[in-house]
């Protein structure tokens, strides 16, 4: 009788046997969950890692970023169902738990992003580089809008009048973008890159007088490793107000290029040298030949102008076949008896009559 008196015991308006239910519902409920959650994500990590779907890996980043003081205040707010509390108080629990749910919501959110990213990124890198420029934006900017929505909610629920909130940040958005401008400049610089796409990482440039490949391109800035091993760094928006050659969109090199032999050349050996340099570029891989003709007469040469393509953009591929395609023409000149041209003056003496 005296246990039964003792848990009648009134404190705040529920007996003391109520009280020590509701903590028991909620510590239940929150061991529970705990331990479906610890069991849910050990066996979801064991299928990602013998299948990792993008479901799954999602799924698995969803349990993981569950934080337990969210599972904790929900067992809470089951446990005071069974509680008689004043009007005032159930409305700041609710306000809490609403609260904590949106944060959680934002958490769950920001995995989901971070997992489609990697995911995608891991996919395309090799594919199409352009897609992963593009993602370092857009991830930042999907976080940006989730976490404002999250913040607005938070604060409408809290009983801020967001209406006043958000035509305030407008006008001060104006304020400060002035302030920015440059900043802001750069940033929309960074989403026409990440649209337009006139490069992408990997892309070899050369801007102005200097030259580099495409390591990384940022919110703010553009960063390129040049070939002797420094890092350029340009804003975005000056990067797109220059002249940019993208050798990266190269998909094949066009070659022209002279050679001059010496006016005593005979005119039945001027004849065979197109064919020459024809038969010397179509003999190497990954080229084709386009035309070589009797250009004009120079200085101290005859020129001849040949033009061919090499099926490709790579710089050192280029130059050995430009390399093989000199030896050849110079092993025929050597066997046809054709001299190359030189620098030379030739000075006329005429004896004065006296």
């Amino acid at each position: 009788m005296q246990i039964m008196d003792f848990l009648q015991f009134n404190i705040a308006g529920n007996t003391l046997q109520t009280w020590l239910i509701g903590t028991a519902i909620a510590m239940i409920v929150f061991v529970l969950a705990e331990a479906v959650r610890c069991l849910i994500m050990r066996q979801l990590k064991r299928l990602v890692q013998s299948n990792g779907t993008t479901v799954r890996t999602i799924m698995l980043a969803v349990v993981k970023h569950t934080k337990w003081l969210f599972i904790f205040l929900l067992a809470l707010y089951i446990g005071t169902i069974v509680i008689e509390i004043t009007a005032s108080i159930r409305s700041i629990i609710n306000t809490v738990v609403i609260v904590a749910l949106l944060l959680q919501a934002g958490l769950w959110g920001s995995a989901v992003l971070r997992v489609v990213s990697e995911q995608y990124r891991q996919q395309q890198m090799d594919k199409d580089p352009a897609s992963v420029t593009t993602l370092n934006v857009l991830n930042f900017i999907g976080k940006i809008v989730l976490w404002s929505l999250v913040l607005l909610l938070v604060l409408d629920n809290l009983g801020v009048n967001i209406t006043a909130l958000v035509a305030g940040l407008g006008v001060g958005g104006i304020a400060v973008a002035l302030a920015v401008q440059t900043i802001l400049g750069d940033l929309f610089a960074s989403l026409s890159i990440v649209l337009d796409k006139p490069f992408v990482v990997g892309d070899f440039l050369i801007v102005d007088d200097l030259l580099g490949s495409v390591e990384y391109v940022g919110l703010k800035t553009t960063r390129l490793r040049s070939l002797s091993g420094e890092q350029l760094v340009f804003s975005n928006s000056d990067l797109l107000s220059s002249r940019i050659r993208n050798y990266g969109r190269m998909y094949q090199r066009r070659v022209v290029f002279n050679l001059g032999v010496t006016y005593q050349t005979p005119r039945d050996k001027l004849i065979k040298i197109p064919e020459i340099v024809r038969t010397a570029i179509e003999q190497q891989h990954k080229t084709r030949f386009d035309r070589s003709h009797f250009k004009e007469y120079g200085d101290f040469a005859l020129i001849f102008e040949s033009v061919y393509f090499v099926q490709g953009p790579d710089y050192n591929e280029y130059m050995d076949i430009q390399q093989a395609v000199n030896l050849q023409i110079h092993e025929q000149f050597e066997q046809q008896g054709i001299e190359f041209a030189y620098p030379t003056q030739s000075l006329f003496v005429q004896k004065m009559e006296r």
